[in-house]
């Protein structure tokens, strides 16, 4: 990044850095622009991409479909029933 365009961010952001500010924020620049440099040159073509830093595990149960309740437990739990079914106030 040059001072021109951190001098057009600046009022694009409405900001008004000294010219100090402006030599630290142009020097962090320059520092990441070498650190994506010497990433560049390291030669990656047979590196497998990592999605994780760690690996990853399904901690999760298996999906089986049961029937954890038996339907009469659950309707001695309703105030009231009807036809093997709760029965509840109308709402509208």
């Amino acid at each position: 990044m040059d001072r021109e365009t951190l001098v057009k961010l600046e009022q694009l952001n409405q900001l008004s850095l000294t010219s100090q500010e402006q030599d630290e924020v142009l020097a962090f620049f320059a520092a990441r622009e070498a650190d994506w440099e010497a990433l560049a040159a390291i030669d990656t073509e047979n590196i497998e991409r990592m999605v994780h830093v760690r690996p990853m595990t399904n901690v999760l149960r298996e999906d089986v479909a049961s029937q954890p309740f038996d339907r009469e437990d659950l309707l001695v739990q309703a105030p009231e029933s009807m036809d093997g079914y709760w029965q509840v106030p109308q709402v509208l």
